[in-house]
């Protein structure tokens, strides 16, 4: 059963050494997500499971499993950083499945934030496993996903990672976009209020146009949380860069 989701970014950007000079701008947001990792600290899961964003081969590409202690990197930012998932190296637990997985597949950059984000705030209070979900998974295949997660553990937790939309300014990555600023603020109550059906019937279309990468992993999050009876609480909302950064808590 899920106890407690946070739901955090996942520029690489919040590293501070990939962002440098520019490293001050994202300290609240950094800060809000230590925050929401001490919120699923104070649910005492039996397990932690991080969903991401990776880029879809398809619109049925299967997710992809990655166990504790699974390694990415910060190299191809020019940053001599290196993390890993979780505290342990060994292989994903069965319940989620160890087919094709390894301790040695490299964790997509949405993974590696948040592992950096684990490493950040000594994270040692449940086994963590990662989950790689594409940008173009169906809303009905996220829910059915989300809810075997719930069921993989008496205390399940979810850290939750993905960007909202990256229009919201003329130097955006995909430009401005008058849709992208409504579309965030709904997203940010829907998150901030634990509005599952809200979530659960986003435009997939229109996310995916405004380049919202968090789309799919707040579906999953939307569909473990069913009968859970979960509030959730806002931490952070802004767009700098363009790009919309959410932290919010559900327990």
């Amino acid at each position: 059963m899920l106890v407690a989701a946070a739901v955090c970014p996942c520029p690489p950007l919040l590293v501070p050494g990939v962002a440098a000079g520019a490293a001050p701008e994202l300290d609240a947001a950094r800060a809000a997500c230590t925050d929401a990792l001490g919120v699923l600290a104070a649910a005492r899961p039996g397990r932690l499971v991080v969903v991401g964003p990776v880029e879809s081969r398809g619109p049925e590409t299967d997710p992809e499993t990655y166990p504790e202690g699974a390694r990415g990197s910060f190299r191809g930012f020019g940053v001599d950083l290196d993390v890993r998932l979780g505290q342990g190296d060994e292989g994903l637990s069965p319940e989620l499945g160890d087919e094709g997985s390894s301790a040695e597949q490299r964790l997509p950059y949405s993974l590696a934030v948040a592992a950096w984000l684990l490493e950040r705030t000594g994270w040692s209070d449940a086994p963590v496993e990662g989950l790689g979900v594409g940008d173009r998974l169906a809303r009905e295949r996220c829910a059915r996903i989300g809810r075997d997660l719930a069921t993989r553990a008496e205390r399940v937790a979810l850290l939750v990672m993905g960007d909202a939309s990256a229009c919201r300014t003329l130097k955006a990555p995909g430009y401005l976009d008058e849709r992208a600023a409504p579309f965030d603020a709904e997203v940010a109550r829907a998150l901030g209020t634990a509005d599952m059906a809200a979530l659960t019937t986003l435009d997939t279309g229109l996310a995916g146009e405004l380049k919202a990468s968090g789309r799919a992993p707040w579906q999953i999050l939307a569909g473990a949380a069913e009968g859970a009876d979960l509030g959730g609480s806002l931490l952070y909302e802004d767009a700098p860069y363009g790009v919309g950064y959410i932290v919010a808590t559900w327990s």
